[in-house]
């Protein structure tokens, strides 16, 4: 059996604290990993763990909503440089996050076109960061809209209807620890969406799933999410690692 955790931070941990998380992960059939950056201080750690990892972590590249400030526009010809000579699989994390700031939204919307603008140059794949906006992202990919734009949308919380918008335009889902919380409501619209949609992911070191809810998450933690979504799905857990990780490959193109 072989797992994708398609959005996972595990560069955050350094020697042999990675060491041990990349064995952990091993060990629970999480064999790929798909790293994004959130800033250009973090783009040498991504690098520097899929260099140290060849076979089990791959890089992508972008500015998280977050991290759009004034002076977003050099930050992103920094990144855009880097990106010249790196092979990367994604641009991402990128997206809209109006939940810590709306003053940056008109930012946020010019940094996400110029880096849909990129993924469409390099026919790559981009990972959404979406958080109390998906009108105005929607709106923003029905602007974008054309053969050239797919990707995931990650930490997927929306509701059935956000969904199937989403998998019309082209975009897979990102199934994390929140399809495990009690009450979240995930888990509904999961059953309603047919596998063929759905990635796994864990967002580590956030949004551990039940039971380490509320502790630092682990990639070796995607068994917990993928058994959630497997009896979601009344399919095997073998079956829904294969579908998944085959939905990964579809995406990323490996």
């Amino acid at each position: 059996m072989n797992l994708t955790d398609t959005h996972t931070h595990i560069y955050y941990k350094e020697g042999n604290e990675l060491d041990g998380q990349i064995q952990r992960c091993l060990d629970n059939d999480t064999t790929r990993l798909f790293l994004p950056n959130v800033n250009l201080e973090t783009v040498p750690k991504v690098l520097a763990t899929a260099k140290a990892y060849p076979d089990h972590c791959f890089p992508m590249l972008g500015l998280h909503p977050c991290e759009v400030k004034e002076d977003y526009r050099h930050t992103l010809n920094a990144i855009e440089k880097i990106l010249q000579d790196t092979k990367i699989y994604a641009i991402g994390e990128i997206g809209l996050d109006l939940y810590w700031d709306k003053t940056t939204l008109q930012w946020q919307k010019e940094a996400f076109r110029i880096q849909v603008d990129w993924a469409k140059n390099l026919r790559q794949p981009i990972v959404i960061h979406c958080r109390n906006a998906f009108d105005e992202l929607f709106e923003l990919l029905y602007e974008l809209e054309d053969d050239r734009l797919f990707g995931i949308l990650h930490c997927f919380t929306g509701s059935y209807e956000q969904a199937k918008k989403a998998i019309d335009l082209g975009f897979y889902l990102g199934i994390g620890g929140v399809v495990t919380f009690k009450n979240a409501g995930l888990d509904k619209v999961v059953e309603q969406v047919s596998a063929k949609y759905l990635v796994l992911e864990t967002d580590a070191p956030y949004l551990a799933p039940v039971p380490y809810r509320g502790k630092p998450n682990e990639s070796s933690y995607l068994t917990n999410i993928a058994q959630k979504v497997a009896d979601l799905k009344q399919i095997s857990l073998n079956e829904l690692a294969e579908k998944t990780t085959q939905n990964s490959k579809i995406v990323f193109g490996i």
